[in-house]
């Protein structure tokens, strides 16, 4: 099989996975992949701190929904404590409102608003935000330096974020093939940089290996 081939195949299958998601959308949407199976396994988060995060995102999005109702767009992603918003309120007071409640919200470390103060983002804006997150996870997964997995994305009306806990290196090179992508407005790198001995740390050890993990 050519290699435009089984890159056509990923698109597609991204692309598909997405779209699922998508026709479920709601005013308040919780973002990321189920905690569970191989995405948990290839993690680097550890799998308390995976469902930790689940966790902050589940109990943020209800109470922004008490207090907003239909009122706005907003996303919640969480990746190690640190809480990402995006989306879009009607005014300031709806924003702030928004990121004291994602604050006060049980084992947050810290809060990334970037909120927008607009009417709700269209369906076709939110459709193209889906093809953009696949064109950019396929894009990661065909860059050989990089580990896909290790970056969680978020599309907001073509910004595409980045989260994760990753080196100054895969932030950058991540960051350049994101850019690389059409319809990519901005990539945002909200990221947690670790040394590259960490990382080695973090790499699992290969079955029979009976070398420990480089310190």
């Amino acid at each position: 099989m050519s290699k435009s081939v089984t890159r056509a195949t990923r698109l597609v299958a991204a692309v598909c996975l997405a779209c699922a998601s998508l026709s479920a959308c709601t005013p308040l949407v919780l973002g990321g992949a189920a905690v569970g199976g191989t995405l948990m396994a290839t993690d680097r988060r550890t799998s308390g701190a995976q469902v930790e995060d689940k966790g902050i995102e589940f109990k943020a999005a209800s109470r922004i929904k008490e207090a907003l109702g239909s009122r706005g767009h907003v996303n919640i992603n969480a990746y190690n404590r640190v809480v990402l918003i995006t989306g879009e309120v009607v005014n300031e007071a709806d924003r702030l409102t928004v990121e004291q409640i994602v604050a006060r919200t049980e084992n947050v470390r810290s809060v990334v608003n970037e909120l927008a103060i607009m009417g709700n983002s269209s369906l076709t804006s939110r459709s193209s935000d889906v093809i953009i997150e696949a064109k950019v996870k396929a894009t990661l997964v065909d860059a050989r330096d990089l580990q896909a997995n290790a970056f969680k994305l978020v599309v907001e009306r073509g910004n595409v974020y980045l989260l994760g806990m990753v080196t100054e290196r895969e932030a950058t090179r991540a960051a350049e093939v994101a850019s690389s992508v059409s319809g990519v407005q901005k990539v945002i790198k909200v990221l947690h940089i670790i040394s590259e001995d960490e990382l080695a740390r973090k790499q699992p050890t290969a079955p029979g290996s009976t070398n420990p993990p480089p310190r």
